[in-house]
């Protein structure tokens, strides 16, 4: 009974002992938040960032007013009160930490593994300006450190293919969108090959990732939102005419419309994974829209609204016989003429090898 007593009392000190650190943590990011906003912080804004209560949030504020006393109190009586910490009084607490550095560098490495090379560089120079600010020690154990957690998640050596993109077409392209400005471009069409010059864009957004790489525009001659393969692009100037972007335009709910980048009429989709599949397929967000159902052979039920056919088959490919599609009819029939040119080909490939 003493040993059971003894074990539960350990434990209640140890979650308390949690319990402070947990606070101080938060303390510390308040602080760091009030010191890295302009306009400070409302109790609004704290419930927000730490998700508590009022009561909470106001105890947090006073401990910190009570430990700094330079913290300033912005707004008038009839408004909302802020609170803001000048720069320089956190002193060493404001020093990057290496998981912090390490994200960066992380940030770089994904951005340069997709083609955006101007990215890279630029999250480069701030983690290589972040480590010059650091104390000789901490920079030395830095490098091997940093190595260490990149290698640990796979970033720096996860193969993958994707397409190669001039950098100068990146920067212009960037430029462009950050500018709001109209450019005019040579572009030759993934499908066809046809060449189309003088072509008048105006970028809003570039899709990077793994494979093909688009810039979403508005096409003056479509009179309307377009995707452009980045490998595409055989010249672009940056015109001084302003490019005033659409106020219904939203990328997200553009995006969402999709299974990938491809743009086509939104449809029902239904995906069953076998029981054996299941396990994983549940870890995966298919599509923002997607609802999961449990069957009751142990199968997975995926629905989800979208276009995409071409996207979806490439896609279901990886799950090899551990998925069947239930609708709509016309995405069965793309995967069941997919299946049927690869069985094809491999049967050719496959008598040509036994010959």
């Amino acid at each position: 009974m003493l040993d059971q007593k003894r074990k539960s009392d350990q434990h209640r000190g140890e979650s308390e002992t949690s319990m402070r650190y947990a606070r101080n943590t938060d303390l510390i990011k308040l602080a760091l938040r009030m010191q890295g906003t302009a306009e400070g912080l409302s109790l609004g804004d704290i419930m927000a960032e730490f998700e508590v209560s009022r009561s909470t949030a106001e105890r947090m504020r006073n401990a910190l007013l009570d430990a700094l006393p330079q913290i300033e109190v912005r707004g008038n009586s009839g408004g909302e009160k802020r609170w803001r910490l000048p720069p320089r009084c956190l002193g060493g607490m404001t020093q990057p930490t290496l998981d912090e550095i390490a994200a960066l560098h992380r940030a770089r490495d994904l951005a340069a593994r997709e083609g955006d090379r101007a990215t890279a560089d630029a999250l480069s120079g701030l983690a290589t300006r972040l480590q010059a600010a650091l104390p000789s020690p901490m920079r030395t154990r830095l490098e091997p450190d940093i190595a260490v957690l990149l290698e640990a998640d796979g970033v720096a050596l996860r193969p993958g293919p994707r397409e190669m993109i001039a950098p100068e077409i990146l920067r212009r392209l960037r430029d462009a969108i950050m500018a709001g400005v109209w450019i005019n471009a040579d572009h030759r069409a993934r499908a066809s090959g046809k060449l189309s010059r003088d072509v008048w864009l105006g970028p809003l957004a570039m899709l990077m990732g793994e494979g093909r790489q688009y810039l979403v525009a508005w096409s003056e001659y479509q009179d309307d939102v377009r995707l452009f393969a980045l490998a595409g692009f055989e010249r672009i100037e940056l015109s001084e005419e302003v490019f005033e972007r659409p106020d219904e335009f939203d990328l997200q709910s553009y995006l969402s419309q999709s299974f990938g980048v491809f743009q086509e009429e939104v449809q029902d989709v239904v995906w069953r994974f076998t029981p054996e599949a299941a396990p994983e397929a549940r870890h995966f967000l298919f599509h923002p829209t997607q609802t999961l159902e449990d069957a009751p052979d142990g199968s997975l039920i995926v629905r989800f609204r979208a276009g995409g056919m071409l996207e979806m088959c490439w896609h279901l490919f990886r799950w090899g016989d551990r998925v069947e599609v239930l609708a709509p009819e016309e995405l069965r029939g793309v995967y069941r003429e997919m299946l049927t040119r690869a069985g094809t080909i491999y049967n050719k490939f496959k008598g040509e090898t036994d010959g």
